[in-house]
């Protein structure tokens, strides 16, 4: 009995026929987009080139967020950014008793900065951190009018540690970009590291208990979620303290890479809490220590935790 092939070949056909068609559609779709295919996806658009923060205008819904109008892009590892420099002739400190740090800021002229924009009530903020990723600082230094920053800091312990200078110039070539510059230090003495914690959820500081909810990933912009209790009652009572209820930092283990976690919940009186929102982009995987800063009763606590970032 002969059984005719037509049917199927015409079905193979037209099968290859649809298929070709789609992929054109495809091909011209993405012939015709302005940033590519991966700018539309939120989070991808700094795919090629990690940073540790998101640009305003990375996303229409990002450039309404608090926080979001000054965010730093790079990890902060180097000590000059654009023309941008921070120098100091501090390369040691001593252990064990307060140090004063002493820096300047030049710019592309090789002239001291003396204008700086105010972001989160500061012109600068100034974070040291060690390499095992303790003894985390973050003060607000003050400058003299030759442009000379000095940043008062608690005892340190010996061993490698890294200066950040968080900072926006308010005029000359960077006006309005925000920078993270940095320069490492070495506090003589017997070193004895502390292993980093394992990754967890929660964090204990002065009877408040902080959980942090979210799975970031790495170079992607993601929304943290931060619960503060006390005593298993949610805490309802946090103050502002730099023009936002919850300052969030964090620092990679193994290169000490910076990352600022910008809030996006808004201040509205001394009643904040119990849950803060948070906009991440961790630039690279692996563990982050984050450091969470709030206060209550005009006192300000520090809440530390091990995230994964994968």
């Amino acid at each position: 009995m002969f059984v005719s092939t037509r049917p199927a070949v015409r079905r193979r056909a037209l099968a290859a026929a649809g298929t070709a068609a789609v992929l054109a559609l495809t091909l011209a779709a993405c012939g015709s987009s302005n940033d590519g295919s991966s700018s539309s996806m939120p989070g991808m658009d700094h795919g090629a080139k990690p940073s540790a923060s998101v640009s305003a205008s990375a996303s229409p819904s990002m450039g309404d967020m608090p926080g979001m109008d000054h965010m730093a892009a790079g990890n902060g590892l180097s000590d000059n950014k654009d023309g941008y420099r921070l120098t100091s002739t501090d390369a040691t400190l001593a252990a064990g008793k307060q140090a004063a740090y002493r820096f300047a800021v030049t710019g592309p002229d090789g002239k001291p900065v003396t204008d700086f924009a105010v972001d989160q009530t500061k012109r600068m903020h100034f974070y040291a951190i060690r390499s095992d990723l303790t003894g985390f600082q973050h003060v607000h230094p003050v400058m003299a009018a030759d442009g000379t920053w000095t940043a008062d800091l608690d005892t340190l312990a010996p061993g490698a540690w890294r200066m950040f200078a968080s900072f926006t110039p308010d005029s000359g070539a960077g006006k309005g970009t925000a920078f993270v510059l940095s320069r490492t230090v070495s506090v003589p003495g017997t070193e004895t590291k502390t292993p980093l914690p394992a990754a967890a959820k929660t964090a204990e500081a002065d009877g408040y208990t902080v959980t942090v909810n979210g799975e970031p990933m790495a170079g992607m912009a993601h929304p943290l979620t931060v619960t503060v209790t006390k005593d298993g009652k949610p805490v309802t009572d946090l103050q502002p303290y730099l023009d936002t209820y919850a300052h969030l930092t964090a620092f990679h283990e193994g290169d000490t890479a910076f990352a600022h976690l910008h809030p996006t919940t808004k201040v509205n009186g001394d009643h904040g809490g119990p849950e803060l929102s948070f906009n991440a982009e961790l630039p690279t995987s692996g563990n982050w220590r984050l450091f969470l800063q709030f206060q209550t009763g005009g006192k300000l606590h520090t809440a530390a935790l091990t995230l994964k970032v994968g």
